[in-house]
């Protein structure tokens, strides 16, 4: 059966090993893997990736205790991740655009691997900022090429690569956030056995990567593909430019709860117990992945204006709760927060994804987690900075207050095109004789009449 190639668009058979044009290359070995299994494990990887991005949140606490370092500190050992990760996108995005998704993968989970072997010999803040740096460029290096893969591997028609690649994100901060905190406070080597875990997952995973199929042919460029750039194909700079203001307080509500929500946590809920901080990271993601579920067959606008209503409402609660110290509002503005996060992240996942073209797929999706880590971390650094100054409680008012005014910012114009939208076709009623009616559509001239 001849079936279109989810990378290049040629035709080829399931059984060939590489598509009948000879102008690019992929490699000859049959995958071991099904091309429906393959997309779960890749779906696995990307959970995989964000749970580790995760778990350090419950942990800085501990080391800041140990070592006795500033909230600047922290603040900046986190944004070291999401640097790296920044830099990394930008130089090694579009590469599996060129040398094939299984190949950019397996490099990503080495590096993972090689983060968690850094923070297990982890005795200073140097060695920290390294781990999350390494770790940041894992998942910059993995990112594009999973995301790409998910695409390239669902099934024909199927709108399911969006919804996947959102969940299994946002799941993974949540089962890291919480899992990691369980263990700190409740299990044995609070700073080892997380890392441990970890490093076994990741090397279990690089195995089921060199079995799954590969959906990018080999082709040249890849070394002109390594010139920094964020490449917008043309055609959808105007879609991309509609989805920024969404996705800048979507990011920023992430990266808020994973490097201050422990923190802010612990002094709201007047609790030393870490797993309090786990579980605030839980309750944005998790709520969230909840949320990405039930609107998955949302549109991607509809799903952005859906995820930025709940988002103001739920930092307003935050905002509110903040202030009174109160925490059951806390919680539940938390929940509520989560409940735009995830809706707001796939639509604009959604939205940005409908109009990636093979060729430049891996790109586009790396354009898209750029503008997101710069909203996910350039805020947390100034953040940091700013609670050195004023404290943690007046910072946190502050940052909720500019998420809240950027969610409502970006859901007045979506309201409004809602609301207003013009129909692309009138209908016109007409009597007709004996009760009967006829509808037909107006049919507008050059001229600005209309014809029956």
């Amino acid at each position: 059966m001849n079936v279109p190639s989810a990378s290049s668009g040629r035709e080829y058979n399931r059984g060939d090993a590489e598509p009948r044009t000879g102008a690019v290359r992929a490699p000859t070995r049959r995958a071991a893997l099904s091309r429906e299994a393959a997309f779960w494990l890749v779906a696995g990887v990307l959970f995989l990736l964000f749970f580790a991005a995760a778990a350090p949140s419950p942990l800085y606490g501990v080391y800041q205790s140990r070592w006795r370092f500033s909230t600047t500190t922290l603040t900046s050992i986190f944004a070291a991740y999401a640097v790296l990760l920044l830099i990394t996108l930008l130089v090694l995005g579009p590469v599996s655009d060129y040398l094939g998704r299984r190949r950019v993968i397996l490099a990503g989970l080495a590096m993972a691997a090689g983060a968690c072997g850094l923070f297990l010999a982890a005795e200073n803040v140097g060695l920290l900022f390294a781990a999350r740096a390494l770790h940041g460029a894992a998942v910059g290096t993995a990112t594009s090429a999973l995301g790409a893969a998910l695409i390239d591997l669902q099934p024909q028609g199927s709108r399911r690569a969006p919804v996947v690649t959102t969940a299994a994100a946002m799941l993974g901060l949540a089962a890291g956030g919480l899992g990691a905190s369980a263990l700190v406070q409740y299990g044995p080597a609070p700073t080892h056995l997380i890392w441990w875990l970890l490093l076994g997952a990741d090397l279990a995973a690089a195995g089921g990567v060199m079995a799954m199929p590969e959906t990018a042919a080999v082709r040249p460029g890849v070394l002109a593909s390594l010139r920094p750039r964020v490449a917008v194909p043309q055609q959808t700079r105007g879609t991309f430019a509609k989805v920024l203001p969404c996705l800048i307080p979507v990011w920023m509500t992430s990266g808020f709860y994973l490097s201050l929500g422990p923190s802010l946590a612990a002094q709201v809920l007047r609790s030393p117990d870490l797993l309090w901080g786990g579980l605030v990271i839980f309750l944005l993601n998790g709520i969230g992945t909840a949320a990405i579920v039930a609107a998955s067959r949302a549109s991607g606008p509809v799903a952005m204006l859906a995820g930025c209503l709940a988002l103001f409402a739920g930092t307003a609660v935050t905002l509110a709760a903040i202030r009174t110290a109160s925490g059951a509002a806390f919680l539940a503005g938390t929940a509520l927060a989560g409940a735009g996060f995830g809706p707001g992240m796939l639509g604009a996942f959604r939205t940005i994804s409908a109009e990636a073209t093979p060729e430049h797929r891996a790109s586009l999706i790396a354009a898209y987690f750029i503008v997101s880590y710069a909203a996910f971390s350039i805020p947390v650094v100034a953040a940091g900075v700013v609670t050195t100054h004023i404290g943690l409680h007046r910072t946190a008012l502050g940052y909720c207050a500019t998420i809240a005014v950027l969610a409502a910012a970006a859901a007045s114009p979506m309201v409004y095109a809602h609301r207003w939208r013009p129909t692309e076709t009138k209908r016109l009623t007409t009597s007709r004789p004996h009760g009967k009616v006829l509808t037909h559509p107006i049919r507008h001239t050059h001229q600005g009449r209309h014809h029956g």
